[in-house]
């Protein structure tokens, strides 16, 4: 049965069907050949996407589009320069440390992505930092976006694993910070290499002005993430507070957006969300179907008799993370790969949060890896360079963060 689901998607997927569509047809030809009646799809449709931690995902996407489309990222660039910009390669580091903070602020690696390099990149390109490369590093650091909580894809891992959301934001930190050092030592390393110049000399005045106008945007993490760790309120209402503040300081306080602007974001936004949300009922038939035939017990069980090594069993699912974010879309991957995985990782007794961590992370990478690589395309977008061209540049970047990824493999802090 495994064989019929694995083919008959990868039929789809070849016709050019969309994934969600594709996950849904699989399921359907497996409930067709064994007579099942067709209500269960229409039945775990509905179950898939009646959940409450899921309320979170459409006010988070919101919130990241409603920042990114305002001043607040402006402002924290311009902060992150007044601290780092005096260094050789200064702006590079900008580019990491801006999306290290936008990430805590929209759970999305496009959105901060597009966030951060509309203000920089023409900044870059004035001061002579090579196009190509610096549009390759803001779509890595982009990838920081979905691991540096709130992340949607670690809410989504949540639902399905039943783990808790608090606890993979809270584990969501330091793989962040390593991912962004990682990327702050090879930019820096490629900035004295081709001898790019120093920024503006360091000023402590600057700094202080360029903080006082960047602190709306700095309250916005310390309100969403202090509430939710302080357990004043959940993720989901979390995801409500983040919405209202954003449109508060956008209409009231930096005072760049108007109503009309509003409505076409939310019109956006829903875009989004309904996609995310279609690929999360159509799963939901396909973990369905899985569950009842027993498949990711038998992939377990097939795994463990090709070896018994926890560290290699480890490898072998990561890589098979890492190569489904090549050619699928994170949030799909993600609803996929877990239910197929979670009994495997179970029985050689990997913590369900740190497994959780390490698929965000491995799919997070895929981000920037060709063919399906939204933050390359986003990049792209902002710069007007070919994504051909963006691509050659992103290798060191993807190798360095593959090394983070592995060393979250292999030595599970805090696990």
């Amino acid at each position: 049965m495994g064989a019929i689901i694995f083919f008959s998607f990868l039929f789809f997927m070849l016709l050019g069907i969309p994934v969600a569509v594709a996950i849904g047809l699989a399921s359907y030809v497996v409930l067709v050949k064994e007579g099942m009646p067709l209500l269960v799809m229409v039945q775990r449709m509905f179950a898939g996407t009646d959940t409450f931690p899921l309320i979170a995902v459409p006010f988070f996407i919101l919130a990241g589009d409603l920042l990114a489309k305002g001043k607040v990222s402006e402002k924290l660039v311009d902060f992150a320069d007044a601290i780092f910009g005096f260094l050789k390669g200064g702006l590079s580091v900008v580019c990491v440390l801006a999306s290290m903070f936008f990430a805590a602020i929209s759970g999305s690696g496009a959105a901060t992505t597009a966030a951060v390099g509309t203000p920089l990149i023409p900044e870059l390109k004035k001061k002579g930092y090579d196009e190509a490369t610096s549009a390759a590093l803001i779509a890595a650091s982009g990838t920081i976006g979905v691991v540096i909580p709130p992340s949607v894809p670690m809410i989504l891992y949540a639902v399905i694993a039943d783990q808790s959301v608090e606890k993979l934001f809270i584990g969501g930190f330091l793989p962040g910070l390593l991912m962004g050092l990682m990327l702050i030592t090879i930019a820096i390393r490629h900035a004295y290499k081709n001898n790019y110049p120093k920024g503006s000399p360091f000023s402590v005045k600057n700094v202080i002005k360029t903080f006082k106008e960047a602190i709306w945007g700095i309250l916005t993490p310390v309100i969403i993430l202090g509430g939710i760790f302080t357990g004043i309120f959940t993720p989901s209402e979390a995801a409500v507070i983040a919405v209202n503040y954003s449109l508060l300081v956008a209409l009231f306080v930096y005072k760049d957006m108007k109503l009309k602007d509003v409505f076409d974001i939310i019109c956006r936004s829903a875009i989004t969300m309904s996609v995310v949300m279609f690929i999360i009922a159509t799963s939901s038939i396909l973990s369905w179907v899985l569950a009842y035939y027993s498949i990711p017990t038998a992939i377990a069980n097939g795994v463990l008799s090709l070896s018994s090594n926890k560290y290699i069993i480890m490898l072998l699912i990561t890589l098979i993370i890492v190569i489904a974010g090549v050619f699928m879309e994170t949030a799909s991957a993600l609803i996929i790969l877990t239910p197929v995985f979670l009994p495997l990782v179970r029985e050689i007794g990997v913590d369900l949060v740190h497994f959780g961590l390490i698929i965000v992370v491995g799919l997070a990478i895929g981000m920037i890896t060709p063919p399906v690589a939204i933050n390359l395309y986003v990049a792209s977008t902002v710069t007007g360079l070919p994504i051909e061209k963006i691509t050659k540049s992103i290798l060191p970047f993807m190798l360095g963060l593959l090394v983070v990824l592995l060393l979250l493999v292999y030595i599970p802090l805090f696990f």
